[in-house]
């Protein structure tokens, strides 16, 4: 966004930042709509290339993850400040840092000495290891033979730095995974030639788990060496445990399967059984609220092929630590220090140092039951208010602090996860399309249209405030789209901006008129342009018909002036789409790439009381 005093070099940054933005939206939303039949047409190749001029053609670009897509679109729309109290960032994928109700305190003040600011060991300093394996053995191991030592677990600089040392040490294999789950295993899974990813089939849509045995027919019969699954699920908050996770270990165990536990929610439950101190259970060692690891079910700790990652960033809510560990066999925590010698380095030492406190069993045990108590209220919150809004959730999630929310039932073109996006970010929201968790390494599989286009990741880890906001902002939205509902070929990803009315009473007055003042609807030059390249009169007509259908029309209680106005709008946006037509036959090939770019990105129509600009996202 340029000011009065912004330098032209900065400008022309901004600029160029704003069309690379605009240009990777466009391939997001293309990607995930092969399958579409209407006039939206497959964007030209010197659209799919790299910006012209690009001095970088050694390096390969690559796609952000759904968190990372979901801020950058909405920073393109004003979003700055994480703090900033009118926006709701229910996109990310990390709880709140701050104080909760009834949590023990926390003390994040320390002394490092000289001699810590060395590297620390790549495996993680020795007092830290014995407290996580002092952690796994007290929760699941009491009555296990076999316990975890410091020679069974690694300590790494954050989940995905762990995910990615097990995976440079696979070898030539196939890596079972499931759909939908966590993002960057779509990245991690495709990293390394090495790996065959291989998604699991679900005889039963309807399922969220896959029962084990049809787990294990899947596992052996595809030769697999390794199987990779969050658990409790993201996106879908469920959870395997009990006897079905059991058999997953025993499957693992007797066909040589490594078996890669992503637990980084198995504090986050919220049907135990246990009777909460708050409410009168025992407040001691005897009382533990529930948690979920396959470490309760693993024979031998170095024998069975079980890996288990978790860490402080989101059980112990301390995301910025970027202190995590792998709970393995010896041997594998052998492999993984090596690998960790030349990816990451290690774990932050002196942060290691602050991490002891916060595993204390005593702390864990206190602060996971204010945890499972703080989050269930949001986890409540959150379901009640997007079942009222008409978004299904058709698995309640029992863990994590996720939901996963289906679109189908809003109205068009709300119903799509891409889009839903982009308009919520224009009423300062943020939230995670369905799709990106409908992973898809290397682009293995063929996929015409995703399972995962009418869901999106609801994340209630921020604060409720942030919930509060989001649903009163989404609440808005839909109501404006539920008022004049268009097809997805028409709004083809386009922005509609007004100009001059910020006054929010102003706007919802017009909106009571019938001028919504945020209908963010409109064609865009993609639509046209195929189409005025190919000479179709007709069907440059249809598309010219289509994209003014949205202005809004005459309502019961309107009078003949404004259904006037309105008619007189539609004939003004007729007029600009045909000079625009006639501009490109006429001089588009005098002009370079960047100057038709620039001159077609903005078309302004006018009516008796706005002036709004429709412009390419």
């Amino acid at each position: 966004m340029s000011s009065n005093n912004q330098s032209p070099v900065n400008h022309n940054q901004n600029q160029l930042a704003h069309e690379e933005a605009s240009r990777e939206a466009w391939q997001m939303y293309r990607k995930y709509h092969k399958d579409h039949s209407g006039r939206v047409k497959e964007v030209s190749e010197q659209e799919n290339k790299a910006p012209a001029g690009n001095a970088f053609p050694m390096f390969q670009a690559t796609e952000k993850t759904g968190v990372i897509f979901a801020t950058a679109r909405a920073k393109e729309h004003g979003f700055n400040d994480p703090e900033d109290p009118t926006w709701a960032n229910m996109g990310q994928g990390a709880p709140e840092t701050g104080p909760i109700l009834g949590a023990p305190s926390r003390k994040y003040e320390m002394h490092i000495p000289d001699h810590e600011i060395e590297y620390a060991p790549t495996s993680g300093i020795p007092e830290l290891r014995e407290k996580v394996a002092e952690y796994y053995n007290h929760l699941y191991r009491q009555d296990k033979q076999s316990k975890y030592t410091a020679a069974n677990v690694c300590i790494v600089p954050g989940g995905r730095a762990g995910i990615t040392r097990i995976m440079a040490i696979m070898g030539n294999t196939t890596v079972g995974y499931f759909n939908p789950d966590y993002t960057a295993y779509e990245q991690a899974l495709g990293l390394f030639q090495r790996i065959t990813p291989s998604v699991f089939l679900h005889r039963d849509v309807n399922d969220a788990l896959m029962p084990p045995d049809e787990f294990e027919f899947e596992t052996v019969g595809r030769g697999l060496g390794a199987v990779m699954l969050s658990n409790p699920a993201n996106p879908t908050g469920q959870s395997l445990e009990g006897d079905d996770l059991r058999e997953y270990v025993r499957v693992a165990r007797e066909n040589q399967v490594a078996l890669i536990m992503d637990e980084f929610y198995s504090h986050y439950y919220y049907d135990g059984e246990g009777v909460d101190p708050a409410d009168g259970g025992a407040d001691d060692d005897t009382n533990w609220p529930k948690t979920v690891s396959s470490a309760a079910h693993v024979n031998d700790v170095n024998e069975d092929p079980v890996l288990i990652i978790n860490g402080l960033t989101k059980n112990w809510r301390c995301p910025g630590f970027r202190v995590c560990w792998i709970v393995a066999p010896a041997p594998v925590v052998s492999m993984l220090n090596n690998a960790g010698s030349y990816l990451d380095g290690g774990a932050n030492g002196p942060m290691q140092r602050m991490a002891l406190p916060l595993m204390d069993l005593d702390f864990i045990r206190r602060d996971t039951w204010a945890l499972q108590r703080h989050f269930r209220t949001k986890r409540d919150y959150l379901l009640k208010n997007l079942a009222r809004l008409g978004i299904k959730v058709k698995w309640e999630p029992t863990a994590t602090f996720y939901i996963w929310g289906d679109l189908s039932g809003l109205p068009p073109p709300l119903n799509d996860s891409i889009v839903f996006l982009e308009e919520c970010a224009k009423h300062k929201i943020i939230c995670v399309p369905g799709v990106f968790f409908d992973i898809n390494p290397r682009g293995v599989r063929q996929v015409k249209k995703s399972n995962c286009l009418a869901n999106v990741r609801f994340s209630y880890g921020p604060s409720m405030r942030n919930l509060e906001v989001g649903i009163q902002n989404m609440e808005k939205m839909i109501r404006k789209w539920m008022l004049h509902t268009i097809s997805l070929s028409t709004y083809v990803f386009v922005r509609k901006e007004l100009t001059g009315h910020s006054d929010e009473e102003e706007e919802e007055k017009k909106e009571e008129d019938g001028l919504e003042s945020e209908r963010g609807v409109m064609m865009e030059s993609k639509v046209l342009l195929p189409i005025i390249k190919e000479g179709a009169a007709d069907s440059l007509n249809a598309a010219i018909e289509d994209a003014i259908s949205v202005v809004p029309s005459k309502r019961e209680d309107d009078d003949s002036d404004k259904a006037g106005e309105a008619e007189d709008t539609k004939q003004g946006m007729r007029r600009k789409l045909k000079e625009m037509v006639r501009h490109h036959k006429t001089k588009g090939e005098k002009l370079s790439v960047e100057e038709k770019k620039r001159r077609r990105r903005v078309i302004t129509f006018k009516d008796p009381s706005h002036e709004f600009n429709y412009s390419c996202i």
